[in-house]
Protein backbone atom coordinates (compact mmCIF):
# COMPACT_ATOMS: atom_id res chain seq x y z
CA UNK A 1 0.00 0.00 0.00
CA UNK A 2 1.56 3.27 -1.15
CA UNK A 3 -0.70 5.53 0.87
CA UNK A 4 -3.51 5.42 3.43
CA UNK A 5 -6.53 5.06 1.16
CA UNK A 6 -9.98 6.27 2.18
CA UNK A 7 -11.64 3.06 0.98
CA UNK A 8 -9.45 0.98 3.26
CA UNK A 9 -10.05 3.31 6.18
CA UNK A 10 -13.83 3.07 5.76
CA UNK A 11 -13.71 -0.73 5.66
CA UNK A 12 -11.56 -0.84 8.81
CA UNK A 13 -13.65 1.78 10.63
CA UNK A 14 -17.11 0.43 9.81
CA UNK A 15 -16.42 -3.17 8.79
CA UNK A 16 -18.57 -2.83 5.67
CA UNK A 17 -18.83 -0.91 2.40
CA UNK A 18 -19.58 2.76 3.02
CA UNK A 19 -20.29 5.43 0.40
CA UNK A 20 -20.67 9.19 0.57
CA UNK A 21 -24.07 10.66 -0.28
CA UNK A 22 -23.67 14.29 -1.44
CA UNK A 23 -26.13 16.85 -0.08
CA UNK A 24 -26.85 20.26 -1.57
CA UNK A 25 -28.21 22.99 0.72
CA UNK A 26 -29.58 26.42 -0.24
CA UNK A 27 -26.49 28.13 1.14
CA UNK A 28 -23.89 30.52 -0.21
CA UNK A 29 -20.46 31.72 0.87
CA UNK A 30 -19.20 34.93 2.55
CA UNK A 31 -16.79 35.28 -0.34
CA UNK A 32 -19.77 35.58 -2.71
CA UNK A 33 -22.52 37.42 -0.83
CA UNK A 34 -20.51 40.57 -0.14
CA UNK A 35 -19.50 39.83 3.45
CA UNK A 36 -15.89 39.35 2.33
CA UNK A 37 -16.22 39.72 -1.43
CA UNK A 38 -18.65 39.21 -4.30
CA UNK A 39 -16.03 37.75 -6.61
CA UNK A 40 -15.49 34.40 -4.90
CA UNK A 41 -12.33 32.35 -5.25
CA UNK A 42 -10.87 32.85 -8.73
CA UNK A 43 -11.30 29.14 -9.59
CA UNK A 44 -14.86 28.65 -8.31
CA UNK A 45 -17.76 28.32 -10.75
CA UNK A 46 -21.36 29.31 -10.16
CA UNK A 47 -22.30 25.81 -9.07
CA UNK A 48 -19.52 25.67 -6.47
CA UNK A 49 -18.13 22.18 -5.88
CA UNK A 50 -21.39 20.29 -6.33
CA UNK A 51 -21.80 20.07 -10.08
CA UNK A 52 -23.17 16.51 -9.81
CA UNK A 53 -25.48 17.17 -6.87
CA UNK A 54 -29.23 16.91 -6.71
CA UNK A 55 -31.09 20.26 -6.69
CA UNK A 56 -31.20 22.04 -3.34
CA UNK A 57 -34.98 22.47 -3.37
CA UNK A 58 -35.17 18.79 -2.38
CA UNK A 59 -35.07 18.20 1.36
CA UNK A 60 -32.10 16.53 3.01
CA UNK A 61 -34.21 13.39 3.52
CA UNK A 62 -35.26 13.33 -0.14
CA UNK A 63 -31.68 13.71 -1.35
CA UNK A 64 -30.45 10.97 0.98
CA UNK A 65 -33.22 8.64 -0.11
CA UNK A 66 -32.60 9.16 -3.83
CA UNK A 67 -28.83 8.83 -3.56
CA UNK A 68 -28.83 5.88 -1.15
CA UNK A 69 -31.26 3.97 -3.36
CA UNK A 70 -29.09 4.45 -6.45
CA UNK A 71 -25.75 3.81 -4.74
CA UNK A 72 -27.06 0.97 -2.60
CA UNK A 73 -28.40 -0.87 -5.63
CA UNK A 74 -25.36 -0.25 -7.84
CA UNK A 75 -22.56 -0.63 -5.29
CA UNK A 76 -24.15 -3.01 -2.77
CA UNK A 77 -23.73 -0.64 0.14
CA UNK A 78 -25.99 -0.48 3.19
CA UNK A 79 -24.15 2.20 5.20
CA UNK A 80 -23.50 5.77 4.15
CA UNK A 81 -21.87 9.10 4.94
CA UNK A 82 -24.12 12.16 4.70
CA UNK A 83 -21.90 14.69 2.95
CA UNK A 84 -22.87 18.36 3.02
CA UNK A 85 -20.74 19.24 0.03
CA UNK A 86 -21.51 22.48 -1.74
CA UNK A 87 -20.36 25.97 -0.71
CA UNK A 88 -19.90 26.83 3.01
CA UNK A 89 -22.31 24.62 4.91
CA UNK A 90 -21.76 26.19 8.33
CA UNK A 91 -22.56 29.61 6.86
CA UNK A 92 -26.17 29.33 7.96
CA UNK A 93 -28.24 30.59 10.90
CA UNK A 94 -27.58 28.17 13.75
CA UNK A 95 -31.17 26.90 13.98
CA UNK A 96 -31.25 26.16 10.25
CA UNK A 97 -27.91 24.39 10.52
CA UNK A 98 -29.20 22.26 13.40
CA UNK A 99 -32.33 21.31 11.43
CA UNK A 100 -30.34 20.16 8.39
CA UNK A 101 -27.85 18.17 10.45
CA UNK A 102 -30.57 16.50 12.49
CA UNK A 103 -32.44 15.58 9.29
CA UNK A 104 -29.32 13.82 8.00
CA UNK A 105 -29.16 11.43 10.94
CA UNK A 106 -30.57 7.96 10.27
CA UNK A 107 -29.99 4.29 10.98
CA UNK A 108 -27.94 3.83 7.79
CA UNK A 109 -25.79 6.97 8.33
CA UNK A 110 -22.50 6.22 10.08
CA UNK A 111 -20.92 9.65 9.67
CA UNK A 112 -21.68 13.23 8.70
CA UNK A 113 -19.11 15.18 6.69
CA UNK A 114 -19.52 18.95 6.42
CA UNK A 115 -17.63 21.04 3.86
CA UNK A 116 -16.97 24.68 4.76
CA UNK A 117 -14.42 27.50 5.00
CA UNK A 118 -11.88 27.94 7.81
CA UNK A 119 -13.36 31.34 8.66
CA UNK A 120 -16.90 29.91 8.99
CA UNK A 121 -16.22 27.84 12.10
CA UNK A 122 -17.93 29.03 15.29
CA UNK A 123 -17.88 27.46 18.73
CA UNK A 124 -21.66 27.10 19.17
CA UNK A 125 -21.86 25.21 15.86
CA UNK A 126 -19.00 22.89 16.81
CA UNK A 127 -20.48 22.36 20.27
CA UNK A 128 -23.79 21.32 18.69
CA UNK A 129 -21.99 18.88 16.39
CA UNK A 130 -20.25 17.29 19.36
CA UNK A 131 -23.68 16.73 20.92
CA UNK A 132 -24.89 15.09 17.70
CA UNK A 133 -21.83 12.85 17.64
CA UNK A 134 -22.59 11.60 21.14
CA UNK A 135 -26.39 11.41 21.00
CA UNK A 136 -26.68 9.91 17.50
CA UNK A 137 -23.49 7.82 17.61
CA UNK A 138 -22.19 9.18 14.29
CA UNK A 139 -18.72 10.35 13.36
CA UNK A 140 -18.40 14.06 12.52
CA UNK A 141 -15.77 15.24 10.04
CA UNK A 142 -15.49 18.90 9.06
CA UNK A 143 -13.92 19.40 5.64
CA UNK A 144 -12.00 22.69 5.47
CA UNK A 145 -10.97 24.24 2.18
CA UNK A 146 -7.39 25.41 2.58
CA UNK A 147 -5.90 24.77 -0.93
CA UNK A 148 -2.40 26.08 -0.05
CA UNK A 149 -0.34 27.19 2.95
CA UNK A 150 1.33 29.99 0.97
CA UNK A 151 -0.34 33.23 2.10
CA UNK A 152 0.73 35.03 -1.08
CA UNK A 153 -1.12 32.39 -3.10
CA UNK A 154 -4.16 32.53 -0.81
CA UNK A 155 -4.38 36.24 -1.57
CA UNK A 156 -3.92 35.67 -5.30
CA UNK A 157 -6.72 33.08 -5.25
CA UNK A 158 -8.98 35.61 -3.50
CA UNK A 159 -9.71 33.07 -0.78
CA UNK A 160 -10.65 35.78 1.72
CA UNK A 161 -8.71 34.10 4.54
CA UNK A 162 -5.09 33.26 5.31
CA UNK A 163 -3.34 30.43 7.11
CA UNK A 164 -4.05 31.67 10.65
CA UNK A 165 -7.80 31.22 10.22
CA UNK A 166 -7.25 27.63 9.12
CA UNK A 167 -5.03 26.83 12.09
CA UNK A 168 -7.53 28.43 14.47
CA UNK A 169 -10.42 26.42 12.97
CA UNK A 170 -8.53 23.12 13.22
CA UNK A 171 -7.62 23.71 16.86
CA UNK A 172 -11.22 24.60 17.76
CA UNK A 173 -12.71 21.60 15.94
CA UNK A 174 -10.26 19.16 17.50
CA UNK A 175 -10.79 20.63 20.98
CA UNK A 176 -14.38 19.30 20.74
CA UNK A 177 -13.25 15.82 19.71
CA UNK A 178 -14.32 16.16 16.07
CA UNK A 179 -12.21 15.32 13.01
CA UNK A 180 -10.81 17.47 10.22
CA UNK A 181 -10.38 16.80 6.51
CA UNK A 182 -8.35 19.39 4.57
CA UNK A 183 -8.86 20.18 0.89
CA UNK A 184 -5.56 20.91 -0.85
CA UNK A 185 -4.77 21.84 -4.48
CA UNK A 186 -1.38 20.36 -5.32
CA UNK A 187 -0.64 22.06 -8.64
CA UNK A 188 -1.39 25.75 -8.18
CA UNK A 189 1.03 27.43 -10.63
CA UNK A 190 1.87 30.19 -8.11
CA UNK A 191 3.07 27.53 -5.66
CA UNK A 192 6.34 25.63 -5.77
CA UNK A 193 7.19 22.06 -4.79
CA UNK A 194 8.50 23.46 -1.50
CA UNK A 195 5.09 25.01 -0.79
CA UNK A 196 3.42 21.64 -1.34
CA UNK A 197 5.87 19.89 0.97
CA UNK A 198 5.39 22.55 3.64
CA UNK A 199 1.66 21.98 3.33
CA UNK A 200 2.13 18.31 4.19
CA UNK A 201 4.31 19.27 7.13
CA UNK A 202 1.79 21.75 8.55
CA UNK A 203 -1.14 19.36 8.18
CA UNK A 204 0.88 16.68 9.94
CA UNK A 205 1.85 19.04 12.76
CA UNK A 206 -1.82 20.00 13.23
CA UNK A 207 -2.77 16.30 13.31
CA UNK A 208 -5.61 16.56 10.82
CA UNK A 209 -7.23 13.19 10.24
CA UNK A 210 -7.91 13.29 6.50
CA UNK A 211 -6.80 15.09 3.34
CA UNK A 212 -8.57 15.49 0.02
CA UNK A 213 -6.17 16.44 -2.78
CA UNK A 214 -7.30 18.26 -5.90
CA UNK A 215 -5.79 19.00 -9.27
CA UNK A 216 -6.44 22.53 -10.48
CA UNK A 217 -9.20 22.69 -13.07
CA UNK A 218 -10.06 25.88 -14.93
CA UNK A 219 -13.66 26.78 -15.68
CA UNK A 220 -15.18 29.13 -18.21
CA UNK A 221 -16.59 32.41 -16.91
CA UNK A 222 -14.29 32.56 -13.89
CA UNK A 223 -11.42 34.97 -13.15
CA UNK A 224 -9.00 32.04 -13.40
CA UNK A 225 -10.52 31.11 -16.77
CA UNK A 226 -9.97 34.64 -18.05
CA UNK A 227 -6.35 34.56 -16.85
CA UNK A 228 -5.82 31.22 -18.60
CA UNK A 229 -7.29 32.44 -21.88
CA UNK A 230 -5.05 35.52 -21.78
CA UNK A 231 -1.97 33.39 -21.15
CA UNK A 232 -1.46 34.94 -17.72
CA UNK A 233 -1.42 31.55 -16.01
CA UNK A 234 0.02 28.29 -17.32
CA UNK A 235 -0.87 24.96 -15.66
CA UNK A 236 1.99 22.81 -14.46
CA UNK A 237 2.64 19.61 -16.43
CA UNK A 238 1.10 16.28 -15.53
CA UNK A 239 4.58 15.01 -14.57
CA UNK A 240 4.99 17.97 -12.22
CA UNK A 241 1.61 17.25 -10.67
CA UNK A 242 2.54 13.64 -10.03
CA UNK A 243 5.89 14.65 -8.48
CA UNK A 244 4.14 17.15 -6.23
CA UNK A 245 1.57 14.56 -5.16
CA UNK A 246 4.21 11.94 -4.37
CA UNK A 247 6.36 14.44 -2.46
CA UNK A 248 3.30 15.61 -0.53
CA UNK A 249 2.54 12.03 0.49
CA UNK A 250 6.14 11.30 1.45
CA UNK A 251 6.15 14.17 3.95
CA UNK A 252 2.66 13.47 5.31
CA UNK A 253 2.01 11.61 8.54
CA UNK A 254 1.20 8.03 7.38
CA UNK A 255 -1.81 7.93 9.75
CA UNK A 256 -3.59 10.68 7.78
CA UNK A 257 -6.27 9.22 5.51
CA UNK A 258 -6.20 10.28 1.84
CA UNK A 259 -9.74 10.73 0.56
CA UNK A 260 -8.48 11.23 -2.99
CA UNK A 261 -5.44 12.33 -5.02
CA UNK A 262 -7.05 13.73 -8.15
CA UNK A 263 -10.28 15.58 -8.85
CA UNK A 264 -12.82 15.98 -11.64
CA UNK A 265 -14.69 18.92 -13.16
CA UNK A 266 -17.83 19.59 -15.24
CA UNK A 267 -16.57 18.80 -18.75
CA UNK A 268 -18.91 21.15 -20.59
CA UNK A 269 -17.63 24.15 -18.62
CA UNK A 270 -13.95 23.26 -18.39
CA UNK A 271 -11.17 25.08 -20.21
CA UNK A 272 -8.57 22.82 -18.61
CA UNK A 273 -8.92 19.66 -16.55
CA UNK A 274 -6.44 16.88 -15.82
CA UNK A 275 -4.41 17.44 -19.00
CA UNK A 276 -7.12 15.78 -21.08
CA UNK A 277 -6.62 12.49 -19.24
CA UNK A 278 -9.04 10.47 -17.14
CA UNK A 279 -8.56 10.76 -13.37
CA UNK A 280 -7.93 7.03 -13.06
CA UNK A 281 -5.13 7.18 -15.68
CA UNK A 282 -3.33 9.87 -13.68
CA UNK A 283 -3.90 7.81 -10.55
CA UNK A 284 -2.27 4.81 -12.25
CA UNK A 285 0.70 6.97 -13.29
CA UNK A 286 1.07 8.22 -9.73
CA UNK A 287 1.06 4.77 -8.15
CA UNK A 288 3.45 3.50 -10.84
CA UNK A 289 5.93 6.24 -9.93
CA UNK A 290 5.65 5.45 -6.23
CA UNK A 291 6.27 1.75 -6.88
CA UNK A 292 9.21 2.25 -9.24
CA UNK A 293 10.91 4.83 -6.99
CA UNK A 294 10.07 3.14 -3.67
CA UNK A 295 8.20 6.17 -2.34
CA UNK A 296 5.37 5.79 0.16
CA UNK A 297 3.30 8.00 2.41
CA UNK A 298 5.26 9.05 5.48
CA UNK A 299 8.69 8.03 4.17
CA UNK A 300 10.03 11.51 4.99
CA UNK A 301 7.84 12.09 8.02
CA UNK A 302 10.80 12.65 10.31
CA UNK A 303 10.60 16.31 11.28
CA UNK A 304 8.30 16.61 14.33
CA UNK A 305 9.07 16.23 18.04
CA UNK A 306 12.68 17.26 17.49
CA UNK A 307 13.49 14.22 15.36
CA UNK A 308 15.86 16.23 13.15
CA UNK A 309 17.89 17.41 16.15
CA UNK A 310 19.49 14.76 18.30
CA UNK A 311 20.30 15.67 21.89
CA UNK A 312 24.11 16.04 22.23
CA UNK A 313 25.74 13.39 24.35
CA UNK A 314 27.69 14.26 27.47
CA UNK A 315 30.86 12.78 25.97
CA UNK A 316 30.51 14.96 22.86
CA UNK A 317 30.19 12.00 20.49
Amino acid sequence: MFYNKFSGYLKRRYNTKVYKLPLNLPVTCPNRDGTISRKGCIFCGEEGAGFENLPNYLSVKQQLLKNSKYIGENYKSEKFIAYFQNYSNTYLPLEDFKRYINEACGDDIVAIYISTRPDCIWEDYVEYLKGIKVSKNVDIVIELGLQTVNYHTLKALNRGHLLAEFIDAVLLIKSYGLEVCTHYILDIPMDSLDDVIEGARILSALKVEQVKCHSLYILKDTPLGEMYQKGEIIPVSVDEYIERAVSFLEHLNPDIVIQRLIGRAPEERSLFCNWGKSWWKIHEMLEKKMKEEDRVQGKKYNYLNGKNNKMPRADGK
